[in-house]
């Protein structure tokens, strides 16, 4: 059984709640559009085991640290990886071959800055997107999602919110 952190679009920010949810999995995964540097990864990475996948802000270092598409499976769950992906009823054509060609249990994207967790009614792959957990965007709410995976299946999903994006008091990223 792993316990999974799943955020996206942290846009350089990560503050002390974040922190204390990361500290609460056993994996972080994130989903693309770190920030501007490294400063995001790098903090994460020192909390628990780190998977992700740079999205199209983030810079030529992040790019190679992460991959653009990420392929792992995780007690027995096939998972897949990408910033820009859409979601079922709207996946661009690249997605949509991913999906039928690889079959996995699980795709996760960021980008839109909108949480989404439902099942692609042509594969049967759950698509999980965590909103964005960053405070810039057009975002309202900052969020992301935990669950756990155990023998292939998703249990216990749960959406995180950590407030109003404009509520936030500016202080030092990361």
């Amino acid at each position: 059984m792993k316990k999974i952190l799943l955020l996206s679009d942290t846009h350089g920010h990560l503050d002390d709640a974040i922190r204390r949810h990361a500290a609460e999995a056993d994996e972080v995964w994130h989903a693309g559009d770190w920030g501007g540097n490294m400063e995001v990864s790098d903090a994460l990475v020192k909390i628990k085991p780190l998977r992700g996948v740079y999205g199209n802000i983030d810079c030529a270092e992040l790019r190679h640290v992460h991959p653009e598409i990420l392929r792992f499976e995780v007690e027995g769950l096939r998972v897949l990886m990408m910033h820009i992906g859409g979601y079922p009823g709207h996946f661009p054509q690249k997605v949509k071959s991913l999906i039928r060609a690889e079959r996995p249990g699980l795709f996760i994207c960021g980008h839109s800055h909108i949480l989404r967790v439902m099942r692609d009614p042509d594969t049967g792959t759950l698509c999980m997107n965590p909103g964005a957990a960053g405070i810039h965007g057009f975002h309202k709410v900052r969020t992301m999602l935990r669950f756990r995976i155990e023998a292939g299946k998703i249990l216990q999903p749960e959406v995180i919110e950590l407030g109003l994006r404009a509520s936030i008091d500016p202080q030092p990223e990361v």
